[in-house]
């Protein structure tokens, strides 16, 4: 995966809601275990062991879903559980990652 290619899997508990759960995703073990192939240990699968929302959709910055979070949308705090159900139950979206051009930011640098 080039280091600008980010492929991640989405879910929304609630379709009327902006709160999006997100996993990075090894694009290629995630779609063959999604179609069935449960022999690909997790870790081939994901990128990260963390779940990420921004409360806020596609916009906003990222941070770790909290515990309480992680309970009362995937009913458990297992972190590991809650991603198997959020790549069983999401979509996997492929997207590039914008540069970081700090110099546009603040011109006074």
């Amino acid at each position: 995966m080039s280091s600008n290619q980010l492929t991640r899997v989405i879910y929304k508990a609630d379709p009327m809601s902006t709160d999006e759960y997100i996993v990075i995703v090894n694009p290629e073990a995630y779609v063959s275990w999604r179609n069935g192939d449960k022999t690909i240990p997790l870790a081939d699968v994901v990128e990260s062991f963390q779940i990420m929302t921004s409360g806020q959709g596609q916009q906003g910055i990222m941070g770790q879903v909290s515990k309480q979070q992680m309970h009362a949308v995937f009913g458990t705090t297992k972190e590991d559980e809650a991603i198997v159900k959020l790549l069983e139950q999401g979509t996997m979206q492929a997207g590039s990652l914008k540069p970081n051009d700090k110099s546009s930011r603040n011109s006074s640098n």
